[in-house]
């Protein structure tokens, strides 16, 4: 409680409020994000409000980025939201604000910022948003619920994952309260392109699963040249394996056109973030990111990766 206080009164004490998430957005990054901004807006209406970031094609159904000067930096509040660390902060200027707030749901391993609000048991930044927004009597109209809505939802798998509460689903329905299109969201959330589909289909015909459930396929350039699809969509893909009985945890190697590999750890009840850790990474305890220099590393990574599954 405390903790939030400080976020609304620092809020509350600048005109003009800068929000940022990191690279390669997902829907809870901009959801938190955007929510953010949406709330600020609604109840600070004469404050400038900003959510700045690269444009991710993909998930332009959901927003689209402001465009600020250097200059809007000058005595303004940056909050970052979603963020574990500040590699990963999308936009270099952040770091000119007169303030930093960090706000995320990641283990807390870059404690950057002047201020920080971390809730690594939360189920995605936009709960802690809603939460907040809630525990300071803040209100949410139909732009900001759809955006956090959407954030629960992309964070959560659809309340699948583990980290799902009752808290979780509860701040959920306060959401869905508001007048937003909740089907046509769905609809656009659960969508792909048929190339991406393709893509997911080579993913089922050939990835490696061993005895105890450990799995592991790589998609090259070759390979995301010849489906038309991009690095960053590649996301869409990453949840594929879990559909899959037998398949206990996973692990997709994208390879960079600098020739390393982003590697994408994932699990049902293995905890995996520890793997990523060994391997410039990190992340939660079922879902991390780490990168591999090259294919011996990523050899390395699932020989881990099988040890963690077969010792559980």
């Amino acid at each position: 409680m405390q903790e939030m206080k400080t976020v609304i009164d620092k809020i509350k004490e600048y005109d003009t409020i800068i929000i940022h998430r990191h690279q390669k957005p997902d829907p809870d990054a901009l959801g938190s994000q955007v929510g953010l901004k949406e709330i600020i807006k609604e109840n600070f209406p004469d404050k400038k409000v900003y959510a700045v970031g690269y444009d991710e094609p993909s998930l332009t159904y959901l927003t689209t980025m402001d465009q600020i000067s250097d200059d809007t930096y000058k005595g303004a509040l940056v909050i970052v939201c979603d963020t574990a660390n500040t590699p990963r902060i999308d936009d270099a200027r952040y770091s000119t604000g007169d303030f930093l707030i960090k706000i995320d749901h990641h283990p807390n391993d870059d404690a950057y910022g002047d201020f920080l609000y971390v809730d690594d048991s939360a189920s995605s930044a936009s709960e802690i948003i809603t939460e907040f927004a809630m525990t300071f009597g803040l209100k949410l109209n139909s732009a900001s619920a759809r955006m956090l809505y959407a954030g629960i939802v992309g964070d959560t798998g659809r309340f699948l994952y583990p980290a799902t509460t009752s808290r979780t689903m509860y701040l959920a329905s306060i959401l869905r309260e508001q007048d937003f299109d909740f089907a046509k969201l769905g609809r656009q959330m659960d969508s792909v392109d048929l190339n991406i589909a393709k893509l997911q289909g080579y993913v089922f015909e050939n990835i490696i699963i061993d005895e105890n459930g450990a799995a592991y396929v790589t998609l090259s350039q070759e390979l995301l040249k010849s489906y038309g699809v991009t690095e960053s969509e590649v996301s869409s893909v990453v949840p594929t394996p879990g559909r899959v009985a037998s398949i206990e945890a996973w692990v997709l190697f994208v390879e960079q056109p600098e020739g390393y590999y982003r590697v994408n750890l994932r699990s049902k009840t293995t905890v995996i973030n520890e793997i990523a850790k060994n391997h410039r990474g990190g992340g939660h305890i079922f879902a991390s990111g780490a990168v591999s220099k090259n294919v011996d590393e990523n050899k390395q990574i699932y020989q881990e990766l099988q040890a963690a599954v077969a010792n559980k």
